[in-house]
């Protein structure tokens, strides 16, 4: 078994163990398990096989006997189980919107509905309105849920797709020959969701190359054969494609193989104008005459303008900044100087604070802010204002620890409820150092209602930063249907930054409303919203999307100087006189002190 299908048989106990109503730390265990098998740099096998499962992070002795129970037969006595108590097939309702583990027992238990099929029919025979906690408006929307999860592409998420792709590419720069090995098409462009992995190679010996790909002992079917190109099937369904040229030519290979195919089209055009036609071997003039290249830069080069970062290439303009001399800035990795969406154990974490702090400090980072849930989310372990009290004695504790060498924040994520109403009073908001506020339920409002009760809080002066703001989540659950151009407008005019997620299935900001968001000026705050310390490592994926949607350092919260972003988080917060003009609210039990 690979790392991807084990990854997919936890993630399933996890489902099946929520729609049993099993308690949430032991549903959580599996899908922290999960999350590390997919990102988990070396073949399980061999982990395996060398007995070190210890190594990956959540595996403990219960995890690692069932791994080896699976890998060594195929099978997991626990999740047959589990099946004859609750239908595989339940696991399918859980890719419709609004329907969580609750509502799929729900479902199961009191109307038949086993799988998706029966959902569809039970809903437009109205059987479904009259479920606790149902109604025709409920009705309504699994039905257009299930309208909208016929709409989903069968793509991979981009975290799911690069540890996959990097593991291909470090076998391949083993190989006899290869001289270099790099990731292409939409992969390399960091496109959120992925279809196929290309891959492209330099090597004298291509022949060579290709027998060894398509023998490949993952590989299940050959799709297709050449001297310079084979697509393989592993068993998981996923496809990969193997470009190889020698290493004179691997310049107009990468170039080619990265696309868009928009984006390739506006270069051929512009080859084209110069007399040239540009392929994946060379550059060609009238005559017939190849010149070839072995960079990237090289090509764009003789086509007139500098090299274009992969991210661009969607032809939403690129090319014509780069014949202008006027391509952006980017941001880089080595720009994010904090974390600032953070969770801990004291909500629905599963490291300390102080661990967290230890491992923010690790990547170099000088502030990092526990953001923890507040209360309106009863199934994050949410805390009350007592428990929040609590927690900023912690943090303190935590910092005198840490020294001066990074500076912690005390904040959370507080929910934005149904209303458009803030979870915490705001003389609690106020004694905070961060407050970010997301959308976590009621996704399905109407435009108008959603969109007014996200304003609500953008405009609370108390919130600096709102999480996540679409609240999808990838490839299950499309975001809210939010006007944007009020919601930035809004976020403009409030001064308040809007946050791109890091997760991989969130990615929220996307890049074209992240792009306006800093066309606008609007600043944005680049966080992996971390459960564990294995998620701080999806920061990429967060400057993947700022990125692709041309953002350079000023743009970003988190890449300012400690400094500037402690100060700015500073200038958004109320005095006291403030506090009590604005609120008539007692005090006197809310205080943080």
């Amino acid at each position: 078994m690979t790392n991807q299908e084990l990854a997919d048989t936890f993630e399933r106990i996890a489902n099946l163990l929520d729609i049993k109503g099993e308690i949430v730390y032991k549903t959580l265990a599996y899908r922290r398990v999960a999350e590390n098998l997919r990102v988990f740099p070396e073949d399980i096998n061999t982990v395996f096989k060398e007995n070190r499962l210890a190594e990956v992070p959540g595996v403990g002795k219960a995890i690692s006997e069932k791994i080896t129970e699976l890998l060594e037969t195929g099978q997991l006595g626990f999740l047959e189980r589990l099946k004859e108590e609750v239908p595989l097939s339940l696991i399918d309702l859980l890719q419709v919107p609004d329907v969580g583990p609750r509502k799929a027992a729900l479902f199961w238990k009191q109307a038949g509905v086993t799988n998706l099929a029966e959902l569809d029919t039970a809903a437009r025979a109205g059987k479904l309105r009259a479920l606790p906690g149902m109604g025709e408006k409920s009705e309504a929307r699994i039905l257009s849920g299930l309208e909208a999860l016929g709409r989903r592409s069968k793509r991979m998420l981009l975290g799911t797709a690069w540890p996959i792709a990097r593991r291909w590419l470090d076998w391949l720069r083993q190989q006899p020959g290869v001289q270099r090995a790099e990731a292409a098409g939409s992969l390399r462009r960091w496109r959120s969701t992925i279809g196929d992995l290309d891959l492209v190679a330099a090597s004298d010996h291509p022949a060579e190359v290709m027998d060894a790909f398509i023998h490949h002992p993952e590989v299940m079917r050959v799709l297709g054969q050449g001297e310079n190109k084979s697509s393989i099937e592993l068993s998981s369904g996923l496809k990969l494609q193997l470009w190889v040229q020698p290493p004179q030519r691997f310049g107009t290979l990468w170039v080619y193989a990265t696309g868009s195919k928009d984006h390739n089209v506006r270069i051929r055009e512009l080859a084209q104008k110069k007399g040239l036609s540009l392929s994946e071997q060379a550059l060609v003039d009238g005559q017939g005459e190849e010149t070839l290249y072995d960079s990237e830069e090289k090509v764009y080069a003789a086509l007139g303008f500098p090299w274009i970062p992969p991210e661009l290439r969607e032809d939403r303009g690129e090319v014509q900044a780069a014949k202008a001399g006027q391509l952006p800035e980017l941001l880089e990795l080595s720009d994010i100087r904090a974390e600032l969406h953070a969770h801990s154990t004291w909500s629905d974490g599963v490291e300390t604070i102080e661990g967290m702090a230890q491992a923010a400090r690790g990547r170099g980072y000088k502030v990092l802010a526990i953001t923890d849930h507040s209360g309106g989310l009863g199934i994050a372990n949410g805390l009350s204002v007592e428990r929040l009290c609590q927690q900023k004695d912690a943090i303190q504790l935590a910092q005198e620890k840490m020294g001066d060498s990074i500076r912690l924040l005390n904040g959370t994520e507080v929910d934005i409820m149904a209303d458009g109403s803030i979870y915490y009073p705001d003389e609690v908001l106020a004694e905070l150092d961060i407050v970010i506020a997301s959308l976590h339920a009621s996704l399905r409002q109407p435009r108008q209602v959603i969109t007014a009760r996200l304003l609500k809080a953008i405009h609370n002066p108390h919130v600096d930063i709102i999480g996540h703001p679409s609240g999808r989540l990838l490839p299950d659950r499309e975001g809210a249907d939010l006007d944007w151009e009020a919601v930035l407008a809004g976020a403009k005019e409030s001064g308040v930054a809007l946050e791109i997620n890091a997760d991989p299935v969130r990615l929220d900001l996307d890049e074209v409303y992240a792009r306006r968001a800093a066309e606008m000026g609007i600043v944005m705050s680049i966080a992996t919203d971390a459960h564990s310390i294995e998620s701080l490592e999806h920061m990429e994926y967060g400057v993947a999307v700022a990125r692709r949607a041309w953002c350079g350092p000023g743009s970003v919260l988190n890449a300012w100087p400690a400094e500037k972003l402690v100060g700015w988080l500073k200038k958004r917060g109320y005095s006291g006189e403030d506090i009590r003009n604005l609120t008539t609210k007692d005090t006197k039990n809310t205080k943080i002190s």
